[in-house]
């Protein structure tokens, strides 16, 4: 396999991404109220999307377009013929759901932050880095998410790496959009791809888990396994309040963890991890089960885990190290690779 390379930066390639930084940065966290939301379950554009679904006229469709009431996958959009994909999110906003004006949600953290004259968690929103790209071509554009940053918008935040590669594509000036190929929890990092081509995003999607060959992570967890390599194999279902939890075999999804040991000191353990099925929360849930839970895991760590703020890593200690895929068309394997995080193997490092 090959792993996909960094191109090289022009002038105007760090032009679009400065201006998608700043578009970025007006995404705003309030929390909006929604009419309506609909998922796409196959290519169509958005004003014959919506016609189908809102019940209205076409004029009253066009003017909640044109009002930017229509959010896909959280990012306003008054394009009439605006390409959709399989499993975009569209939501009908109450108020204009355009970017907010004035203070943005960076500068909004940052002033809070020296009000209140301590780091804490505006101060880390901050500071948020934008994503790398990892690799681009026509038909991919792949970032090195960072901890802390949505890969698509939530209810209440609309700060999304997504929203961040809508506006990198459409300043370089080109008629791209990036669809969504998969996620990674908000507070994990590393790779994560987008296909900028609808006909290519179809076919990932129709056969996403034949076509994806690897899913590596490195994570830290607490204490030292006794079997330094193995298979977890876990039954997963989600409850209503979006915990998931492990399950018999009649009643959950199955999912295979794979672990080896790279590195230990007693306290903690640094993993290497492959999954066969990406099932939400699959490891985190899946080390908590094994009795060592991820460090700094608020969500599923329980008593033993470390929290983000006490854990010397300062955040979830899980990353998406490699993403390596089979090409639909060519069958050629792509791997895209995220350099595991320095940090993580200091932590892990004899005491």
């Amino acid at each position: 396999m090959r792993e996909g390379k960094r191109k090289l930066y022009t002038k105007k390639r760090e032009n679009s991404k400065e201006t998608a930084r700043g578009a970025a940065k007006e995404a705003h966290k309030n929390k909006t109220e929604y009419t309506a939301k609909y998922i796409v379950p196959r290519s169509d554009t958005l004003l014959e999307f919506l016609l189908k679904k809102c019940n209205q006229s076409r004029n009253n469709v066009k003017s909640l377009l044109s009002g930017g009431k229509v959010l896909v996958n959280g990012r306003a959009e008054k394009q009439f013929d605006f390409p959709l994909a399989k499993d975009d999110e569209i939501r009908i906003s109450k108020t204009r759901a355009a970017v907010v004006a004035g203070i943005s949600r960076a500068e909004s953290a940052r002033e809070k932050g020296r009000e209140r004259g301590k780091n804490g968690e505006n101060e880390r929103a901050a500071r948020l880095p934008l994503p790398k790209i990892i690799f681009e071509n026509e038909q991919f554009l792949v970032l090195d998410k960072p901890a802390g940053l949505l890969s698509v918008e939530s209810d209440d935040e609309r700060l999304s790496a997504y929203y961040i590669a809508e506006e990198y594509l459409r300043q370089k000036g080109k008629n791209e959009r990036a669809y969504v190929l998969h996620r990674i929890d908000k507070e994990t990092s590393g790779v994560l791809a987008f296909a900028k081509d609808i006909k290519l995003h179809s076919m990932l999607r129709m056969h996403w888990n034949e076509l994806v060959e690897k899913r590596e992570y490195y994570t830290v967890v607490s204490g030292v396994f006794e079997e330094k390599s193995g298979e977890i194999i876990s039954y997963l279902k989600e409850d209503k309040n979006h915990l998931v939890y492990c399950v018999s075999p009649r009643d959950g999804k199955r999912a295979v963890t794979r672990y080896e040991t790279v590195r230990e000191n007693g306290k903690f353990s640094l993993l290497r991890v492959e999954i066969d099925s990406g099932r939400k929360n699959q490891i985190r849930v899946a080390m908590k089960a094994a009795g060592h839970p991820v460090i700094g895991d608020e969500k599923y760590g329980g008593d033993q885990a470390l929290t983000p703020q006490n854990s010397p890593l300062k955040r979830l200690g899980l990353h998406a190290s490699c993403l390596a895929l089979r090409h639909p068309v060519s069958g050629e394997s792509l791997s895209f690779v995220s350099p595991v995080p320095k940090e993580f193997f200091a932590v892990a490092a004899k005491l």
